[in-house]
């Protein structure tokens, strides 16, 4: 039985706690939808920030929403050399001594301490699916991408919950050595 969902590359992007975005926007400062993401609920905003390091600055990094309870930074591994930093491979919300930085917004900054990582790649799936094909969370799969340059992704982390849609998360290095796109189909290899 073949299981296929659509690819979703991941840009460099930020999300921010509460309090985080009040100081970066403003006192009850709210995000402004540029566009619906393939997570239920999940969205790029309007809003963007500069990361600051000792080494470089990146500027125009975009906010997505809606805030969550810690600031986390997701970047490539191109984007880390660049700011000098070397931020571990992470799940999402593992950022215990991970990589820190400077972070300006339009009306303040804050220094993150940690949360700065290379999000591992992923696959969201939701409760149904998953048990559909003998998955559950946190299992170990491999993506098949085709294409002229086609490739499998080894240790792709199984992200299940009732709330996901069916959506592979890889970052714009791990889609440019493949030469993927967004929204393209790819196929599920199951380990079991």
């Amino acid at each position: 039985m073949s299981l296929k969902v659509k690819l979703g590359v991941s840009n460099r992007h930020i999300h921010l706690s509460q309090q985080d975005m009040e100081t970066l926007f403003g006192a009850g400062y709210q995000l402004h939808k540029v566009k619906e993401l393939g997570q239920p609920g999940e969205f790029a905003s309007d809003e963007k920030i500069d990361l600051v390091t000792e080494k470089a600055t990146m500027k125009g990094i975009r906010v997505i929403g809606p805030v969550r309870k810690q600031t986390q930074v997701e970047l490539a591994v191109t984007d880390a050399r660049v700011l000098g930093l070397n931020p571990p491979v992470r799940e999402s919300g593992d950022l215990n001594d991970s990589s820190g930085a400077k972070i300006v917004g339009p009306k303040g900054e804050i220094v993150l301490k940690e949360g700065i990582i290379i999000a591992a790649r992923h696959l969201h799936l939701d409760l149904e699916t998953a048990g559909k094909y003998g998955l559950k969370d946190q299992d170990i799969v491999k993506i098949s991408i085709p294409g002229e340059r086609a490739m499998t992704f080894d240790n792709v982390l199984v992200r299940a919950k009732a709330t996901y849609a069916p959506e592979f998360h890889i970052d714009t290095d791990e889609a440019n050595a493949c030469m993927a796109q967004n929204d393209q189909e790819v196929e599920i290899i199951i380990l079991k």
